[in-house]
């Protein structure tokens, strides 16, 4: 078999480490020098070069420090705690706005006529405030389990940023389609969309085979059902807008970061990246929001 494909490794220590991955799995390898730079790289068939990559993902998954993250017995799925510190922030900024201290519900909610004459950041502030206590807590005890999975399944970093702009997608699809006068806050959009990141998580997978493919459609099943139960018992229709429209921009997230190259998903720096985006997004959009101007 023609060993024609390159798979670019740090060092010798991770080819020979990954070689040995490849060979245990049936999948013909050599390690190799390149003469004109020295990096090290491995080389496969052309045929095995997808199974290669998806082998390597799963093994730097199952092999990577996750401190933060457990897996879930019968459920092939990583909860990863990290989640925590984003409701945390969102109870901070809640009991700073209770006490006084600031007045983030009235520059950060979703108000159709302020988003209109610029103030386009409250479609991402108001995705972290909350009405009332009992707003919050329900927010939380949902929010976590579900974002906690989107980051587990999608990398920490890329699931909350995923979740964060499908959370303002609702508010989009709100201002678009809701009256002038309509106004609201709540993380509910982004729960909502890491339920929809989740339920399109298992399709990067579909072509593995009919039994990926049930489980696929199954998970996205059990994903509408969710929906359905979470999202479609609010006060008003506008909130079930904002509720499906969280859910089906965290699908459509999903379904483009599933399009992306194996090696790309694997690498560590999209992870950081992203990470460091949305904390970028996030003190931006609160920075304008403490201006109160419009650019």
């Amino acid at each position: 078999m023609e060993l024609n494909a390159n798979i670019p490794v740090r060092s010798e220590r991770q080819a020979m480490d990954w070689s040995l991955v490849l060979v245990s799995q049936g999948i013909e390898t050599a390690i190799e020098q390149a003469p004109e730079s020295g990096a090290w790289r491995l080389r496969v068939s052309e045929d095995d070069q997808a199974r290669a990559w998806t082998t390597l993902r799963l093994y730097w998954h199952e092999n990577r420090r996750r401190r933060w993250q457990r897996p879930l017995k019968w459920t092939g799925l990583l909860f990863d705690g990290r989640a925590a510190f984003w409701f945390g922030l969102i109870a901070a900024i809640y009991l700073v706005d209770a006490l006084g201290f600031a007045d983030f519900k009235g520059v950060g909610m979703m108000d159709t006529l302020a988003v209109r004459k610029g103030e386009w950041w409250r479609l991402f502030t108001a995705v972290m405030l909350h009405a009332d206590v009992g707003h919050l807590a329900g927010n939380a005890a949902t929010g976590f389990l579900l974002l906690g999975l989107a980051m587990g399944s999608y990398g920490a970093g890329a699931g909350l940023l995923a979740a964060y702009l499908a959370g303002a997608g609702g508010n989009v699809a709100a201002f678009f389609l809701a009256g002038e006068t309509h106004r609201s806050l709540g993380a509910s959009g982004m729960v909502l969309g890491a339920l929809g990141l989740l339920a399109v998580h298992s399709f990067s997978q579909w072509r593995s085979g009919a039994t990926t493919r049930d489980l696929a459609g199954r998970s996205l099943m059990a994903s509408v059902l969710l929906l359905v139960l979470l999202g479609m018992s609010p006060k008003t229709d506008v909130d079930v807008l904002a509720h499906v429209a969280g859910f089906v921009s965290g699908a459509i997230l999903g379904l483009g970061w599933g399009l992306l190259p194996e090696r790309a998903r694997c690498s560590p720096w999209l992870d950081r990246s992203t990470a460091l985006g949305c904390a970028a997004l996030v003190a931006l959009t609160w920075m304008l929001a403490s201006r109160g101007k419009p650019i």
